[in-house]
């Protein structure tokens, strides 16, 4: 809604310049355009792959719901029910880069993942709730994971604590994907590369985990494709 009502304004700016006679203006805003669409572009490219991803040119095909799908859904739910309580969490979702060696210095649990065992070991009364869960694939690997904090903590406000610290550190050290849920504020955040990104609702969050893991899609397609045809023309 704030970019719609952005380009709005822009728009109204911009008619009135044209009203009003004034070149210079056009001009610049002209200009503003050609950099504001490329800008556009990169800050909302998780959700115009998620939005790519969903159209089909096949024919009509049934779509199961795959384990990745299933996993981004309780991960979503467990996060955001947290975030609604106020149960602080840092959640580091493995890409590449192995973290083996933060594993195994803490509580090892290689449990499968469910929304319930994550919600309960970050409930603050329990014993593993301060530090991280490392998580590989749909697996809970460790929980109580010390991470290192980052040095440079120039983008995390004074609301932030020692969790934003080390979510933020270890993005800049490996390529995992960080999510953070404040205790203070009740606000998820994601880390990644070193950067943080603040107040990401629930849309832009799976959006965002979907674009950077790609599962592979699993569907079940009516009719064969054209080279099973063609294969059974030669026949």
């Amino acid at each position: 809604m704030d970019v719609i009502f952005g380009l709005l304004s822009f728009l109204v700016l911009f008619v009135a310049s044209n009203w009003f006679q004034l070149p210079v203006i056009q001009k610049l805003m002209l200009y503003f355009v050609n950099v504001a669409v490329i800008a556009l572009l990169v800050l909302f490219q998780p959700e115009i792959r998620l939005a790519l991803s969903k159209l089909s040119v096949k024919g009509k095909k049934y779509h199961e719901v795959t384990e990745f799908d299933r996993f981004l859904d309780s991960v979503a739910y467990a996060v955001y029910r947290m975030a609604d309580k106020r149960h602080g969490a840092l959640l580091v979702l493995e890409n590449q880069d192995s973290l083996d060696e933060y594993a195994n210095k803490s509580v090892l649990l290689s449990a499968i993942f469910s929304a319930e065992l994550l919600e309960s070991i970050f409930i603050p009364t329990t014993p593993l709730h301060d530090g991280a869960v490392i998580i590989r694939g749909t697996e809970i690997v460790s929980a109580a994971t010390i991470l290192p904090l980052a040095d440079d903590s120039t983008q995390l406000s004074k609301s932030m604590g020692t969790r934003h610290r080390a979510g933020l550190g270890i993005s800049q050290l490996t390529d995992a994907l960080i999510i953070v849920v404040s205790e203070e504020t009740g606000k998820v955040s994601i880390a990644r590369d070193g950067i943080m990104t603040r107040g990401v609702k629930i849309d832009r969050f799976k959006g965002i985990i979907r674009s950077i893991f790609t599962p592979p899609k699993t569907t079940i397609e009516t009719g064969m494709d054209a080279l099973s045809w063609l294969k059974e023309w030669k026949r």
